[in-house]
């Protein structure tokens, strides 16, 4: 029997090695190319507005480069990422105490979880993570550094968005003959929290949506749902 010519060659070990790699690592990678493209959006739309509000206050325009160092893109960048860090970070440390009946995001209620396993009674074994093997202060920080690595960026994400938003406040105070503000003087502004309570209030309404929603519907096929067929009362994944 001759082996039809149509037929397409086999894979080489390295092309189905790329292949399983991006299947396995697909949800990051989608979402990373999805905030490069809305970063680049951003960049290229605030730009534009950038200097269209400068000529009409007859300053003269600045280059794409200078407008990516500016307070104003620095500014309205780090004001969303700290909402939403501070989000995740919340969310991680709450759905620790607190519970939902019929929520898929919570924790089943009166139950123990692999979650709540003390990890220094966990058999250790070569794929053990390090700090579990290694124990000690290096063992509270890892089985706490989801939260404390959210808890960090909110932290940086909110002192740059003083630092940025100070820079932009103080710009637009000159091009109206006004004093501009350090970062420090713009944490005491109203501006400043404006800017941040507008985007906290809509990162917790969205996860009070989705611990509630998920209550009563479903998404086949997603993790961040119960089984269809499950009962509303049932609690957990």
């Amino acid at each position: 029997m001759t082996k039809d010519a149509t037929e397409a060659p086999a894979a080489k070990p390295g092309e189905r090695r790329a292949v399983r790699w991006l299947h396995e690592h697909a949800l990051i990678i989608v979402c990373l190319a999805v905030f490069v493209l809305c970063v680049a959006g951003m960049a290229a739309s605030g730009f534009q507005v950038a200097n269209e509000e400068r000529l009409d206050h007859g300053a003269g325009a600045v280059g794409l480069f200078e407008y990516l160092g500016s307070g104003q893109f620095v500014e309205a960048t780090f004001e969303n990422w700290e909402s939403e860090f501070l989000q995740m970070g919340a969310y991680v440390v709450l759905t620790v105490f607190l519970f939902q009946k019929g929520s898929s995001e919570s924790k089943p209620l009166g139950k123990k979880t692999p979650q709540d396993e003390d990890p220094r009674d966990a058999t250790v074994g070569p794929d053990t993570p390090w700090p579990v093997r290694r124990g000690g202060f290096v063992l509270v920080l890892y089985e706490n550094s989801l939260a404390i690595f959210f808890f960090v960026l909110f932290g940086l994400s909110f002192v740059l968005h003083a630092v940025g938003g100070a820079e932009a406040y103080s710009e637009e105070q000159a091009l109206h003959g006004l004093p501009g503000a350090t970062a420090w003087e713009y944490l005491g502004t109203a501006q400043f929290w404006f800017e941040s309570m507008q985007n906290w209030q809509s990162e917790f309404l969205a996860v009070a949506a989705i611990v509630g929603a998920s209550v009563l519907l479903r998404q086949r096929g997603s993790p961040e749902s119960k089984p269809v067929a499950t009962p509303h009362h049932e609690t957990g994944a």
